[in-house]
């Protein structure tokens, strides 16, 4: 369930009238729903078997005002960055709440996670493993470590976002997960308690996950044998979201609940301790992008709809053909006429597209519309290309909002940058 919805005609964030919003703060702007995040993060909790911890994957979208909202009602951080630890903590999310996963982790930024005592560190090849154990033993420090293992079992709605496949450059491979889990169980500075996984995102049917699952169930039960202590299995994240609605849209807790029952199959009897790292399906739903129309371009076969939005605002369209449904924040009525655009932003790019050959109610230049679903890899993945600006982030709760990015000025732009000593 999201909290967009029309009232009298317009179309609002939870109590707040996007207009309202628009006037103060101007187009482009992200919207974000708080009561969207805490459903979504909730009923994934819930769903999970009892004594799960749930990381949500701040990569979806890292605004600290939208931290801080998960952080309030129990939730962790999967993190994949230094910057992404030290914004968590921020937000109020301890340290023994993050895990920090990726495949390039440096060792300046091991030696932050394992200062401040992260919860535990997702290892994903032996060379990290070394460097961990180095730079643990350098501070003295003992830290909570798991293998990222790659199933070879690859699953997602883009070849981009396929992560579980030996052509992936994530996690160690099964062959040598034995030999690697020995090795760090001798090595000073690390204590290894499990394995990790994470195959894809935006998948919507389990058969694959369920396979990856038992794969990895026998791992586990195979270095059990042999000796090993396994008390954690982090399942990662990938659950995905329906980025096509008609009104009323209720996301549903079925998914989830389809989900949870899998793993319950899948895993029943392991006594393990499960943690998850989700984030497209807590965040996607519960954020908009609003755009103002600029002009109407058109030609003999088409006719382009040309916004302020653009793809250094919102890349997935360009990046992934991902669809965004497109909803005018002045409602349509039942006898609105319609027409068909191809939706671009300013970009001299061809690939500054939105949507091609799209039926919607008439847009004239000067009204707004609102790209639903923006909420994940939206503003977090958002650049200055063409020396645009960076849009705001503006947060709703019941029948107030606030800033929580505000738009990016020129002088802050341009200051950016520095002229070389022999140009000053």
């Amino acid at each position: 369930m999201h909290h967009f919805a029309y009232r009298n005609g317009r179309l609002h964030a939870e109590g707040v009238d996007i207009e309202t919003i628009v006037a103060a703060v101007g187009t482009p702007v992200y919207i974000y729903s708080s009561a969207t995040f805490e459903r979504h993060y909730t009923v994934f909790r819930d769903a999970m078997p009892a004594g799960s911890h749930v990381f949500y994957a701040m990569k979806a979208n890292a605004n600290l005002g939208v931290l801080a909202t998960l952080a309030r009602i129990g939730a962790g951080a999967d993190t994949v960055s230094e910057g992404e630890i030290r914004k968590a903590m921020a937000a109020g999310i301890p340290a023994d709440r993050i895990v920090f996963s990726g495949v390039g982790k440096t060792e300046a930024e091991l030696s932050h996670a394992v200062s401040v005592g992260v919860y535990q560190i997702n290892i994903e090849s032996e060379g990290e493993l070394e460097a961990l154990s180095r730079v643990a033993t350098r501070l003295g420090r003992t830290q909570n470590a798991v293998f990222r293992v790659n199933p070879d079992i690859g699953a997602g709605g883009h070849a981009k976002i396929t992560t579980g496949s030996d052509a992936n450059k994530f996690g160690i491979s099964f062959s040598e997960a034995e030999r690697l889990y020995a090795k760090g169980s001798n090595l000073p500075g690390i204590r290894i308690k499990g394995l990790a996984l994470h195959i894809g995102s935006q998948i919507l049917e389990f058969e694959s996950m369920g396979e990856a699952f038992a794969k990895v169930r026998g791992l586990v039960e195979r270095l059990r044998a042999e000796g090993h202590p396994v008390e954690r299995l982090d399942l990662g994240g990938g659950v995905g979201v329906p980025y096509k609605m008609q009104p009323p849209f209720d996301y549903g807790p079925d998914v989830i609940h389809r989900y949870a029952a899998m793993i319950r199959s899948v895993l029943a009897g392991l006594d393990i301790e499960l943690g998850f790292e989700p984030g497209r399906v807590i965040a996607a739903n519960a954020g908009i992008l609003v755009a103002r129309a600029l002009y109407v371009n058109k030609r003999t076969d088409r006719q382009f709809l040309v916004v302020d939005a653009a793809m250094n605002d919102l890349v997935r369209p360009a990046m992934y053909e991902a669809y965004h449904e497109i909803w005018p924040v002045r409602e349509a009525g039942p006898d609105t006429p319609t027409a068909t655009y191809d939706v671009v932003g300013p970009i001299c790019e061809t690939g500054d597209t939105f949507t091609t050959e799209r039926r919607l109610p008439v847009i004239h230049p000067g009204d707004l519309i609102a790209f639903k679903s923006a909420g994940a890899y939206g503003a977090t993945m958002a650049s200055t290309y063409n020396q645009r600006l960076l849009v705001p982030e503006v947060l709703v709760r019941g029948d107030k909002f606030a800033v929580t990015r505000p738009r990016q000025s020129y002088d802050d732009l341009i200051g950016q940058d520095r002229l070389a000593a022999w140009q000053s």
